[in-house]
């Protein structure tokens, strides 16, 4: 060998290509024989249906040829295939079948055998296994299941594009191809060793080593003559054995194979079923042919579909759980967004995961394996922790525009403090191809080098499915090698993702449904709990189930960030209204049970309040006692505090004893002055909505980027009036054209007893790749604003000193943000919203978007949304926040019931700090019920719990509903508890 290194790699890449020189490099030496042996038949099923297996062969199949297209997207079409072996032909044999779509091999008795990815590209997936040694004269019958649509579905121009809904797949390849595996395997050798040559510092010897071993092996091998390969491998094996560690990193790479199957994205749930069955019997395969392989799969839904829709390769798949090697992981229903379900719903991702997985596998999982998410909570850490995981596994901050994350693998603490061993892969992708350049990669990458000389490789296709395949497999059996791990540093609280900030409220109408749903099932749950308290009614455990597997199947981090194409939201809204509707005939069926004469009101608040409720036309001021029934009794209006209305000079200046307020006559708050204080908090025009370019840079759904702040301008103005006037509250009301193509109908409500501004919105929205916001300037000064989160609250900067504080321009909120000072405040409410910022003094509310990829009707049509702000003497922590943010999005509702069962409380508590956020039954039939407390303003001391029934017994809890310590029962249960406590506990009435 010459010293021209450059020309050396050229010539090998050259010796491995196919195209130009494939007919004498060792492209020519792959396969011995192709054989055109297949027969084919087929059958199109009619409409878009997926059909089964047993349902597909009683089709009507017709002769057919290669060549034939398939279509159009999202159809099926199932080939027939009648397959001869040549008496003469000997060997490993193989089916290869390229239909440029995905593909599902079955067996002649309906078990699914193999998946195919058809097309170019890394993803190519084409061959399927007949037998390892032919003997002339097999005949094989099998069924390949035709997806028209590829592994990212069918993108009109790109992966995330709309779809193309009329595109056809023509059937490349049907023959059988008869193996060289020596050929194959000193392919895999070559890979390897060029990367190495390619991808290791050049000051390595392996580097040189690696590079003179492949063109020894190239000058080792003559064109047509299949003896000379065995000299090649035999170089090659020489290099393999002997290099040891000579020249690598002593770093610890644990190569996993997974597929990251999105539970919907760029195609339907329905189609990811079949995704799920066409990779998981690809990776059965190779476990059964790499005895060292091992494979991991997550999301509890996927696995419950295919025991459902495939129970043959589910007990397949139960065979290699059991030795370990498949690996059921992460422990949620499915993977999903972190940022905008409640608590309570993250709560129960981990309860239905991990107890499908013990029930199904008799394993729980240790890892919380979240890989593609689009950024985590503060009280994640917590709640992992209380659903018996140990730790936690991501590299999706490794995509940060703005900062680089700084560490590797690391403690990551949440708002309690509570530690979970966290660890980033450094190969930056859970997509790896197990190439050495991934390798060399990971190491280089590894920021902890000083802590931990650990990482995890994540390997194989993924989102659309695949998984691993061969070649990678067989890369990796040749490069690395282990080293121990010692201490790591701490981060704590949020794992802020710096891209797809726009997924806070891209398709608003799904974010307005999973907040509905969330709290519907809460309220029939304290309901149904009440009821089995006090009349011993049998707890609807199966339809709740049902309907909480249909929202946390929806909180996918696909396709309740609004990033999907439209038809998956078709299925979304459906679920969604399946759990609207169900709950409503529960309720019903519970009020049924509790009917009678006196006109009450159900709280399912967790403290008491105070709420003005509507009958009719009339509006009854109550007070209303925690998780009880309570009597409608009317008060007597307090003649001093009215509620009034004058408009003068273009101006409507609403005024009662707490506030005055003054609206221009297109609907902006001009002015608010709190009378209690007499103070001015608006320091300009407040309830103005503004128009903002959103063109991002690539990812139109996910992002809304910072140079949008840099171009805006006022949206069209309305025309304000008074719609009602009464001693109890004015409303008003504005219709504004917001532009040539969007209008608002907005709802001004001011009581007579609350300084909150209640803003009730209904809009059409048709615009394209514009984001509407909603601002309120004021008069207050601080560095910090708090944003509502799960269980808590996050303060983040209304400045942008650094880059850190620059990437937070655009972040996630829950029912509210306030914004104080010293002695004073603001805040902001909202019921369906989710994307916020407080820059410099002014509050703003993201409303909606226009999006046009990967659903070009994302977010045109009607919306209705509410939100309202309210000053308040004091800090945040001094006016029940957290409590009135609950009371906005919480409706009561009035019902005529048993007198008997009033004014008794479920539970309540004798301190403010700590919220009982829900109350259930236990998922295995009991009498107990589950509480789920924390304490929400980063306090601590002592609550005392109590119930107007009597306690009988009390234990500490968790996420999974295990008992814990038994808890002493004195007048009540005492509970020591810190910030941003969690609490679980399970609670025997009688």
């Amino acid at each position: 060998m010459q010293k021209h290194t450059r020309v050396t790699i050229e010539r090998i890449e050259k010796y491995l290509q196919s195209g130009q020189f494939s007919d004498v490099n060792l492209y020519s030496f792959l396969y011995d024989q192709v054989v055109d042996c297949v027969s084919l038949s087929l059958y199109s099923v009619p409409g878009l249906d997926r059909i089964s297996f047993q349902d597909a062969i009683k089709g009507s199949f017709k002769p057919t040829q290669v060549g034939v297209s398939v279509g159009p997207t999202w159809s099926t079409h199932w080939f027939k295939l009648k397959i001869s072996v040549p008496s003469q032909t000997r060997g490993k044999c193989v089916l290869m079948f390229d239909s440029n779509s995905e593909g599902m091999v079955w067996s002649s008795e309906g078990v699914p055998l193999q998946g195919l990815t058809g097309g170019g590209g890394g993803n190519r997936h084409v061959d399927f296994l007949l037998t390892q040694d032919a003997q002339g004269g097999e005949q094989y019958e099998l069924y390949v299941e035709v997806a028209a649509n590829g592994l990212f579905g069918a993108g009109a121009g790109g992966d995330i594009h709309p779809p193309d809904t009329n595109r056809y797949f023509k059937l490349e390849t049907c023959h059988v191809y008869v193996v060289n595996d020596l050929a194959h395997s000193l392919y895999w050798d070559f890979e390897v060793l060029l990367g190495m040559a390619k991808e290791l510092p050049v000051q390595q010897q392996t580097n040189a080593d690696a590079l003179f071993t492949a063109n020894a092996m190239v000058n080792a091998i003559r064109h047509g003559d299949k003896s000379s390969l065995l000299k090649a491998k035999e170089i090659s094996n020489a290099f393999f054995e002997k290099r040891s560690q000579i020249g690598f990193s002593p770093h610890t790479i644990w190569a996993c194979g997974n597929c990251h199957i999105d539970t919907a994205w760029l195609w339907p749930y329905g189609e990811t079923k079949r995704k799920i069955a066409r990779s998981w019997a690809s990776q059965c395969q190779l476990l059964e042919t790499y005895p060292e392989y091992v494979f991991a799969a997550s999301q509890a839904q996927q696995f419950e579909w295919l025991e459902q829709l495939y129970p043959s390769l589910m007990d397949r798949i139960r065979k290699h759980v059991k030795t370990g090697r498949f690996i059921p992981i992460g422990g949620t229903w499915v993977e999903m967004d972190c940022n905008i379900p409640s608590g309570e719903a993250l709560c129960r991702q981990f309860l239905y995961g991990q107890r499908y997985f013990e029930k199904t596998f008799g394993v729980r999982s240790s890892v919380f394996w979240l890989p593609d998410t689009f950024g985590y909570s503060a009280q994640l850490p917590q709640i992992i922790k209380s659903a018996g995981l140990e730790f936690f596994f991501t590299q999706k901050l490794s995509w940060n525009l703005i900062n680089k994350f700084p560490h590797t693998s690391f403690i990551w603490k949440g708002l309690d403090g509570t530690g979970v061993v966290t660890h980033f892969s450094p190969a930056d992708t859970y997509t790896a191809q197990a190439t050495v350049k991934d390798v060399v990669f990971a190491v280089e990458n590894n920021k902890d080098k000083l802590f931990s000389n650990q990482s995890l490789l994540l390997y194989g296709n993924g989102d659309g499915g695949g998984g691993p395949l061969i070649p990678m497999i067989e890369r990796l059996k040749r490069f690395y090698k282990s080293l121990p791990s010692k201490d790591l540093n701490v981060w704590q609280g949020e794992l802020y993702f710096e891209l797809h900030r726009g997924t806070y409220t891209s398709h608003a109408i799904i974010k307005k449904y999973n907040r509905m749903t969330e709290l519907l099932l809460r309220d029939v749950e304290i309901l149904y709990s009440w009821l089995q308290t006090v009349k011993g009614t049998a707890y609807p455990r199966q339809e709740l189930d049902r309907l909480w597997k249909l929202v946390l199947l929806n909180q996918f981090h696909d396709v309740l960030p609004g990033s999907s194409i439209g038809i998956v939201y078709d299925d979304a809204i459906a679920y969604y209204e399946d759990v609207v509707k169900s709950v409503k005939q529960l309720k019903q069926q519970g009020l049924d049970l509790v009917k009678g004469s006196a006109l009450a009101v159900f709280n399912t608040k967790p403290f008491e309040t105070k709420q003005l409720i509507a009958l009719g036309e009339k509006k009854i001021w109550s007070e209303l006692k925690p998780l009880s029934w309570n009597l409608l009794q009317e008060q007597a209006l307090n003649e001093n505090m009215t509620c009034k209305v004058v408009s003068m000079d273009k101006q409507f200046i609403v005024e009662n004893n707490l506030i005055k307020a003054i609206f221009n006559q297109h609907g902006h708050l001009v002015s608010l002055v709190d009378l209690e204080e007499g103070r001015q908090v608006m320091d300009g025009p407040g309830n103005v909505f503004r128009y903002y370019e959103d063109i991002p840079l690539f990812w139109d759904a996910w992002d809304v980027e910072i140079y949008h702040l840099e171009k805006h301008w006022e949206a069209g103005k309305g025309n304000l009036t008074i719609l009602e006037t009464s001693p109890e509250r004015v409303v008003l009301k504005s219709i504004t054209k917001l532009s040539e193509t969007s209008t608002l109908e907005q709802r001004i409500i001011i009581t007579y007893n609350s300084k909150q501004i209640v803003f009730e919105n209904d809009m059409f929205w048709d615009e394209n790749r514009k984001v509407l916001k909603v601002e309120f300037p004021v008069h207050i000064k601080n560095d910090l604003a708090t944003y509502e989160t799960q269980f808590g609250f996050i303060q983040r900067p209304t400045h942008f000193n650094n880059s850190w504080d620059l990437a937070k321009f655009e972040v996630c909120a829950h029912k509210f943000v306030d914004y104080s000072e010293f002695g004073y405040g603001v805040t902001l409410y909202n019921d369906c919203k989710y994307g916020f910022s407080v820059k410099d003094n002014t509050m703003r509310m993201t409303v909606v978007r226009a999006p046009k990829s990967p659903d070009d009707k994302c977010d045109i049509g009607k919306h209705s949304f509410r939100y309202a702000i309210e000053p308040h003497k004091g800090g945040f922590a001094e006016n029940e926040i957290v409590q009135k943010g609950y009371q906005f999005n919480i409706p009561t509702e009035t019902a005529f019931v048993d007198p008997e069962i009033v004014s008794k409380s479920l539970f309540k508590l004798n301190v403010s700090n700590v919220i009982i956020d829900t109350v259930k039954a236990t998922q295995d039939p009991s009498k107990y019920l589950v509480l789920r407390l924390y304490e929400a303003y980063g306090g601590r001391g002592t609550l005392e719990l109590q119930s107007d029934f009597t306690i009988k017994e009390c234990f500490e809890s968790n996420v999974l509903e295990e008992k814990r310590q038994k808890l002493d029962i004195q007048n009540g249960v005492k509970i020591g508890f810190t910030p941003f406590k969690l609490i679980t506990l399970l609670v025997l009435l009688g």
